[in-house]
């Protein structure tokens, strides 16, 4: 073989491993495989290189060393262009002249190159640029309108008699620079939101932490690092547990537990409120917004949030948290923030598993001392008595006075064998040298009952309400009781009138009837006073003296209380809507419903859903309920009045008080027992009695009204004695709303006596 047959062979070789190569790069356009594309070209490079040179020697025809050159061209599934520098001469291969022919008819070799590769690279140091050895990306428009980039290797490849001859191999490469171009601008997004975030969290002073599938560290932002006087991107956990105020300690401790569990809900962002000791050593409040996130390895959590300085504000919540949730006369918090604090101590004794004494405390006698020693030294022996239960909390106890006499104390559970008695007994026994070392003239004891919380409850409040129960069964002084849940069911469920009690509520067999109020001035109606009956399916007629001890005493009285002051504003505004003379309605609030209750918002919500004006309802109250705590029933009272309701003053004259107490209390009117009023006509002392409340009341600009009233000659010294109103059977008994809507029918005037229009 000769050596020209030698290079023909070679040189086919070489061109069938070029094809191949270029053949996978047009499949698959990845970078890497386009670099091989680029070798592979380099051969062809090199073949054409020595086609031209075998044709240049052997002095073969151009015709024939262009349709070689083409052949070769079309091989190649690439873009190629072949030009002499003089750019006389311009091969397209097929492909790329079937890519941009429309666009290219008609136009000059020079033109053509110049529009493959634009702006200008052809121009000047253009060239040279392009034959460097790097690879060169041009936009190219196809099909008229569409733009796609090309990456073209260009190379020289001889310098003879028909000049330089140029060749360019060019690959697509637009969806390489679509997705350059679109990671170039999230990666320019990504920086700026780096930074506005930077900005934002420097700004809005919000510090960051975070602690990864628990971890003894915390990781904190730069924020949070200057609020709390830190120089380490993160703390241990246990650390920062200490930088916490003692008080608030336990409630993060448990949210600690309680996020690190697998099972832990990691839909909710929760909040809290505490103390950590900041730059400066001194404590600051901060709000802790948090959230738990399962990252999947290994489920275990990324738990973190935001902590943002509340100290100013919490500072005025302070000021107002204090007239809400303190007692005036101790300083010792009140039911409202007992009910909110035993709720968080008992979540917390569920989750790290420890428990609690709920203790309720009662002085014994208390009253006796307020009517022989006076208020003032009553109410400084009940702030004595909140300095003792002070001292004996322990670290992390909480003391509430609850009533007029009534305290409590939640202590922790740290011996289980001693137990709550231990605690009481040391309590009784320094109560006890108080008799004497402030000359209050007797012995002093207090009663105890108590439960254990979580064990002893559902919820704090059961586990309270127990700890009342046990008190309530105390039958002598100085008594401790624990609350036994069986001794409790024998209670509550021993009766069938309890039981049946219930089950009469929930089948709803209570009923209201309305006892008329009458206008000794204008003999007219003027309102009724809503008394609750329980009415049996078989039409037997309960009345309350019968039921209301057994609700009281377990509970139900809530219960009928609500139901009793709904229904009674529902009917009147029924009353009204039927265009019947306006009258008030009164409604007696027990005690449970006073002082257990947020009165104000108890009464709002029903008059907004009964749509009845507060100026057509009356509450009533007992003088004895409302001088077992003065201080808190005037406020209550004042709550209401400002509201626009009135307040009626039952039994008046039956109770221990003073009748210096009508100034203090925003009453409208005094309701005069029916003791007075029975022996109206043949006792003197009971009409000066009634005389004297009369002016007494006149003076305060208070309205009276005489209960029992049953006889003319009642109504007619009543009348001379200037009492206002008369309510009575001479009237009419307590009747069903339908008889009622009758009675307001005809009683644009009355006749006495009343059934006349009966």
């Amino acid at each position: 073989m000769d050596k020209r047959s030698k290079y023909g062979v070679k040189t086919v070789t070489i061109l069938i491993l070029a094809v191949l190569v270029l053949i996978i790069a047009s499949i698959n356009k990845n970078t890497a495989y386009i670099l091989l594309s680029l070798i592979a070209a380099a051969n062809l490079v090199y073949v054409v290189y020595y086609e031209i040179n075998k044709f240049r020697f052997e002095k073969q025809s151009a015709l024939i060393y262009q349709n070689r050159i083409k052949k070769l061209m079309n091989i190649v599934s690439a873009n190629v262009v072949i030009w002499t520098e003089d750019k006389k001469n311009l091969i397209l291969n097929d492909k790329l002249r079937e890519l941009i022919g429309r666009s290219i008819e008609g136009m000059s070799n020079e033109d053509i190159i110049n529009y493959i590769f634009p702006h200008g690279y052809m121009m000047h140091d253009g060239l040279d640029a392009m034959l460097s050895g790097e690879v060169k990306e041009f936009p190219l428009r196809v099909n008229s309108s569409e733009i796609r980039y090309y990456a073209w290797n260009t190379t020289m490849l001889i310098d003879g008699r028909n000049g330089k001859y140029i060749i360019s191999i060019g690959f697509d490469v637009t969806e390489n620079k679509v997705i350059r171009q679109q990671l170039n601008i999230m990666n320019n997004s990504l920086s700026a939101s780096e930074r506005r975030y930077a900005l934002a969290m420097d700004l809005s002073e919000i510090g960051i932490i975070i602690n990864e599938h628990c971890e003894d560290v915390f990781h904190i932002s730069e924020e949070l690092q200057k609020m709390l006087g830190i120089c380490d991107e993160s703390i241990k956990v246990s650390d920062f547990v200490q930088r916490i105020h003692k008080e608030d300690r336990l409630l993060f401790e448990t949210y600690l537990k309680s996020a690190h569990r697998i099972e832990a809900n990691d839909n909710f962002t929760h909040s809290m409120e505490i103390r950590v000791l900041s730059s400066g050593d001194v404590y600051k409040w901060y709000s802790y917004r948090y959230k738990r996130i399962n990252t999947g390895n290994f489920g275990m959590p990324v738990i973190g949030g935001a902590l943002i300085d509340i100290s100013i504000e919490k500072e005025k919540d302070l000021l107002i948290e204090k007239m809400a949730y303190i007692d005036n006369v101790t300083g010792l918090n009140n039911r409202n923030k007992l009910m909110i604090t035993g709720q968080e101590l008992y979540d917390c004794c569920s989750i790290l598993d420890f428990s609690y004494w709920v203790i309720v405390i009662d002085i014994d006698r208390f009253h006796i001392i307020n009517d022989t020693c006076g208020y003032n030294n009553g109410n400084r022996l009940l702030k004595d008595f909140a300095r003792l239960l002070n001292r004996k909390k322990g670290k992390n106890g909480f003391v509430s006075r609850i009533g007029a006499d009534n305290f409590v104390i939640i202590v922790k559970d740290c011996d289980a064998e001693k137990g709550p008695d231990a605690l009481i007994a040391e309590i009784q026994n320094e109560f006890s040298f108080f008799g004497n070392n402030h000359s209050y003239n007797q012995s002093l004891s207090c009663s105890a009952g108590f439960s254990k919380m979580p064990s002893d409850g559902t919820d704090f409040v059961s586990v309270f309400e127990h700890a009342e129960f046990a008190l309530s069964i105390c039958e002598k002084r100085r008594s401790v009781i624990g609350y036994n849940s069986s001794v409790h069911d024998a209670i509550i469920k021993g009766t069938a009138m309890e039981k049946a009690l219930a089950d009469a509520i929930e089948a709803g067999e209570l009923e209201l009837y309305y006892q008329p109020k009458i206008s000794l001035r204008t003999k007219c109606i003027m309102g009724v006073e809503a008394l609750v009956r329980w009415v049996k399916p078989d039409g037997e007629v309960i009345p309350p003296d019968q039921f209301i001890y057994v609700a009281e005493n377990s509970h139900l009285i809530t219960k009928i209380g609500d139901y009793v002051v709904r229904e009674a504003c529902r009917q009147n505004k029924r009353w009204q809507d039927m265009n019947l003379p306006n009258i008030i309605v009164s409604v007696n609030l027990t005690s449970e419903d006073f002082y257990q209750k947020n009165v104000k918002e108890f009464m709002s919500d029903i008059l907004s859903d009964t749509g009845l004006s507060p100026d057509w309802v009356e509450i009533e109250l007992t003088e004895s309920l409302a001088m077992k705590d003065i201080d808190f029933a005037v406020g209550q009272m004042q709550e209401l009045r400002n509201m626009g309701l009135k307040i009626a003053m039952d039994d008046f004259g039956t109770g221990y008080s003073s009748l210096s107490y009508i100034q203090k209390m925003p009453i409208t009117l005094l309701k005069l027992d029916r003791s007075f009023i029975i022996s109206l006509e043949f006792d003197e002392v009971a009409q000066e009695i009634v005389s004297a409340i009369i002016k007494i009341a006149k003076s305060k600009k208070i309205e009276t009204i005489a209960e029992g009233t049953e006889t003319i000659g009642q109504v007619d010294i009543l009348e001379k004695l200037g009492c206002d109103y008369a309510q009575g059977f001479l009237f009419g008994k307590p009747m069903k709303a339908s008889q009622i809507t009758e009675y307001l029918r005809k009683s644009t005037r009355l006749s006495i006596p009343a059934e006349n229009i009966l």
